[in-house]
């Protein structure tokens, strides 16, 4: 019973975080302006981005919506049907439903999602928090699944 009121309540507050991050930036940067933030590893920058990552497929929104609204879908279906699931199994589902609806929000609302973190050593797209969510959330299920299919080989 506690997990099922404790996963939406850490689904909202990391959507929350994610949504204060980007506000904060589009209060205080002006876009596509750079702005130092850990030196030499990260700068912020507001950007408006149309696409996905990497800024690929520009202005298809039809395409993003129909894409997570199937993905969030799916997430919060198997993590209904794995409540009593792993530890990693319900934080990978957590973070990639959190950082679906966190540029879901934005795609909604104005047409393109905020990003504003820049790696300052590497040549890499910029991102925002609820791209890390959903990088890491990714990377926790394909854990996840390596495992069980390790476990499973084994038996």
């Amino acid at each position: 019973m506690r997990r099922k009121i404790t996963i939406p309540l850490t689904i909202v507050l990391l959507i929350v975080l994610d949504q204060l991050v980007k506000w904060a930036i589009v209060s205080n940067i002006k876009i596509g302006e750079v702005k130092g933030f850990i030196p030499s590893i990260m700068s912020l920058t507001y950007l408006q981005n149309t696409g996905a990552a990497f800024s690929i497929l520009e202005n298809q929104q039809w395409l993003f919506t129909i894409i997570t609204l199937l993905v969030i879908g799916g997430a919060i279906w198997y993590l209904i049907k794995n409540i009593k699931g792993s530890f990693w199994l319900i934080s990978g589902l957590t973070l990639i439903i959190a950082g679906g609806l966190g540029n879901f929000i934005d795609r909604l609302r104005q047409g393109f999602v905020v990003d504003m973190f820049q790696f300052d050593f590497i040549n890499f797209a910029v991102f925002n928090v609820a791209d890390t969510y959903l990088t890491f959330g990714v990377l926790i299920m394909l854990l996840v699944i390596i495992k069980e299919e390790t476990n499973g080989s084994e038996s």
